[in-house]
């Protein structure tokens, strides 16, 4: 198969979509795999280590697109690559369709193959390419937050873990996943009083036995979140739910409940946001303030570490990439179910619920895709 790795293009986008080290496996297995030129700087990795590996670099995004057979990608594709994308080209990212109605029309309109990395699922329910970024946004949203608490950004001014003689920050994390339980582990760490809610008595059960002292697991309810954010400084949404929008925790209304000066990070903005004030920012301008309410609210915010989220991301998502490149795209999500999963959009088809039900769009199964493809 022919792969093409393009550069990102998003605002302040440095992650790449592969690693040498994934090339070499790809090349050893008789796949030709192309990168864009300088398409790895921001990450660390020069176009020499990519031939090393035994990538052919292009010199535009358009003589990737244009050659590839398969486009692995970070993030989701922004207006300006909309037409470089060609029917029954197969494109493995994240989408997160359920916050972009013009990207999905977008994808309609391509009737190319759309294969989000968020959707891929394991039987436990896992989900293996969202996990890796999952934890670096998680540990990245309590460094964003403590710097933004600090008085120059509107914060507070508050220290997380305090001094000796001076209380420690309240800290509410909304959502007991990957993403929270990482936020959880890194305030509790800097030695804040941190809140973790969640829907699942189970999940809250499991927390309990592994957080240190200084984290307390709470019931997700709207009367606890009143109460939580009254007395909080900094408060991440780490809600998902996989494939559709996030639902909306604290309304406009709720913010002058807060203190001023208190920080919301919302890890959920590429769900559409788990707070209603929520709008996607970028690295370049990263906050806004609401209410006296400070939000930061980046939608790629694991790009701000590329080095260590490229490497994270491609040490889960190459098996899947050798799967799909080995097999061609029917055959592989026809024997993985994971995979299966991972398809949202196919020829013009919606084929996952979360995103037809966000747009109220024709949702086509699956399966009679994969079914008719075959022929």
């Amino acid at each position: 198969m022919i792969i093409g790795v393009p550069i990102e293009i998003k605002n302040n986008e440095n992650r790449v979509a592969m690693v040498p080290a994934g090339v070499a496996e790809l090349s050893a297995l008789g796949h030709e795999v192309y990168v864009q030129h300088n398409a790895g700087v921001g990450s660390g990795f020069s176009d020499e280590q990519y031939e090393q590996a035994g990538a052919k670099i292009l010199p535009t995004i358009e003589d990737v697109y244009a050659k590839a057979e398969m486009i692995v990608k970070v993030k989701e594709p922004i207006e300006a690559e909309y037409d470089l994308i060609r029917e029954n080209q197969l494109v493995f990212t994240y989408f997160h369709f359920a916050s972009s109605e013009p990207l999905t029309h977008a994808m309609i309109k391509s009737k190319s193959i759309c294969l989000a990395y968020e959707t891929v699922e394991k039987t436990d329910r896992s989900l293996p390419l969202l996990i890796p970024m999952s934890e670096v946004a998680g540990r990245m949203a309590i460094q964003q937050g403590a710097k933004y608490l600090e008085k120059p950004s509107q914060g507070r001014g508050i220290l997380l873990g305090g001094v000796p003689g001076v209380k420690p920050a309240n800290v509410l994390v909304l959502g007991g996943g990957i993403v929270g339980m990482q936020s959880a582990k890194m305030a509790a760490g800097l030695g804040a009083n941190v809140t973790i809610m969640d829907l699942s008595l189970p999940r809250l059960r499991y927390l309990d036995d592994i957080m240190p002292a200084n984290v307390t697991t709470m019931m997700s309810n709207h009367y606890n979140i009143l109460e939580a954010i009254s007395y909080s400084d900094l408060i991440v949404g780490a809600v998902l739910i996989p494939g559709a929008k996030a639902p909306r925790l604290i309304t406009r209304e709720m913010l002058p409940l807060m203190q001023p000066g208190t920080v919301l990070v919302d890890v959920a903005v590429d769900q559409g946001g788990c707070f209603e004030t929520t709008k996607p920012t970028t690295h370049q301008d990263p906050i806004y303030i609401i209410d006296n309410v400070v939000h930061y609210s980046v939608a790629n915010m694991p790009g701000a570490v590329p080095y260590t989220s490229t490497v994270a991301l491609t040490n889960a998502t190459l098996p899947y990439v050798i799967e799909l490149a080995n097999n061609n795209w029917v055959k592989a999500c026809q024997n993985s179910r994971e995979l299966r999963l991972g398809l949202n959009i196919v020829k013009g088809d919606v084929v996952y619920k979360g995103v037809a039900d966000a747009f109220d769009l024709e949702y086509i199964p699956v399966e009679s895709v994969l079914e008719s493809a075959l022929v």
